[in-house]
Formats: C-alpha cells, sequence, structure tokens
C-alpha cells in the first residue's frame, strides 16, 4: 500500500499508510467476537438477577446493551481512533489530512456503516479496493481514511529545509508546481541515493521530467536541474498553505 506524505500548514511533515482491507476485516472479526462474548455472558447472568419486574428488566437490558449498539463510535471516540479490534491490529481511524476526527466525523462514519456493509451486502468492500487511500463510503462521507498505526509519522519540518523561501525567491520552473507527490518522491530518493548508477539514473530521471513537464532547462547539469525543480515545487507546495 501506497504511503501518503502530507506538510501541513504548521509545517509538520505526516506520513502515513492505508490499513489494509485484510487488517480492517480481521479487526472487524475481532471486534464482533467481542461484541458476541459480551452479549452471551449477560445474557446468561440477567435471567438469574433478582428482578422484581418487567420494567426493572427492560431498564436493565437498555443499560447493558446500549452500548453495544454504539460500540464502534464510542470505542473510536474515546480511543483516539481505534476500537479494540483495531487496537490489536495496530490500526485507527485518523482525518485524510493526518489530523484527529471530530466527534461528527466519527458518528457520520458509524452512521454510515450499515451502508457500507450489512444494507447494501458489502458495497463498502467495493469502494475500499477502488478508492486510493482504502475509503469506504463512510470514511469518504467523513473526510477520514483507516491507517497502519506503526507506519504513522508525525514529524515536524525545519524552517531550514526552506531556507530558500526567502521574499527575493523566484522559481525558476513554474511547471513544477504540476508535479505529483509520488513523483516529487522519486526525485527525491533518486536524488538522496547512493548506488553505483546514480549518475545514469540522475541523467534518464531528468529527461524524463523534462519530457513530462515539456521544459527546457537552462544552464547547469541534470542534477542540479533536479534539485532546482524540487526546491520550486516546495514554494509552491508552500505557498498554497
Amino acid at each position: 500500500m501506497a504511503e501518503s506524505t502530507i506538510i501541513t500548514g504548521q509545517f509538520v511533515r505526516i506520513s502515513q499508510t492505508p490499513a489494509s482491507i485484510g487488517e480492517r476485516f480481521l479487526a472487524l472479526v475481532i471486534d464482533y467476537t467481542l461484541i458476541g462474548l459480551y452479549v452471551y455472558s449477560t445474557a446468561t447472568l440477567l435471567p438469574k438477577l433478582p428482578v422484581s419486574s418487567d420494567f426493572t428488566m427492560t431498564v436493565f437490558f437498555a443499560v447493558i446493551y446500549l452500548p453495544v449498539l454504539f460500540y464502534a463510535f464510542l470505542c473510536e471516540m474515546f480511543n483516539h481512533g481505534q476500537s479494540l479490534g483495531k487496537k490489536l491490529m495496530s490500526i485507527r481511524v485518523v482525518k485524510a489530512d493526518g489530523s484527529t476526527p471530530s466527534i461528527g466525523s466519527y458518528l457520520l462514519r458509524w452512521l454510515l456503516f450499515p451502508i457500507d456493509v450489512p444494507v447494501t451486502g458489502g458495497l463498502g468492500i467495493l469502494v475500499i479496493l477502488l478508492t486510493k487511500n482504502s475509503q469506504r463510503m463512510g470514511d469518504l462521507a467523513a473526510g477520514t481514511m483507516v491507517i497502519k498505526d506503526k507506519n504513522y509519522r508525525k514529524i515536524h519540518v525545519s524552517l531550514d529545509e526552506f531556507d530558500y523561501l526567502t521574499k527575493d525567491y523566484r522559481p525558476t520552473y513554474p511547471q513544477a508546481a504540476d508535479l505529483s507527490l509520488e513523483q516529487v518522491n522519486v526525485i527525491t530518493r533518486t536524488l538522496q541515493s547512493g548506488k553505483k548508477d546514480r549518475t545514469r539514473r540522475i541523467m534518464q530521471l531528468a529527461q524524463k521530467v523534462q519530457e513530462i513537464l515539456s521544459i527546457t532547462p537552462r544552464d547547469g547539469g541534470q542534477e542540479q536541474f533536479l534539485q532546482t525543480i524540487l526546491r520550486d515545487y516546495q514554494y509552491y507546495a508552500l505557498e498554497e498553505i
């Protein structure tokens, strides 16, 4: 599963990987197993209690079983986006931009769960498979996604990384703004590579970038061209936020 990287307006870089459908399914199985055990044990014990009236028994049932109905919503809201199953599978619910969901977001994805699975026969599973960040319909509506907790990284970005962002800085290649985050990551990894064929890889990548963006490079070599492209991309990215 591809990792997504976001730089927020507070200069925080967030890297997160969407949880696989298998991990989400296993978390759901764990949750429903725990719920089943809870219902079975309470259903066995309640009739044995010395209850004096049907009304009292109804109140008992309401108090005992209402948490089952709101299980996913309450767990995610009070446990930082994790039900017990999600915690055991090391996955959690976050906003698509990496921030913590609001109560409204948790509530909306919980309300739409029946449409994702029971009512539509699993349409939400198909949506997870087709969306880039593996989001079901409830996630799309709430602006959330389920991520691998171990792959979540929140790193404060030093402003020294952007020391070229002065009032006098002028981008060399405006076309850099059209690059995707994945393309930028490829350029970054190639420039940081220490492999023996680094020079050849840089030359090939520089030519590819020039073709994609229809750019005629100015003075300097291919490596300098790619470094300039990266700086220009970061300039436009930070200008937007």
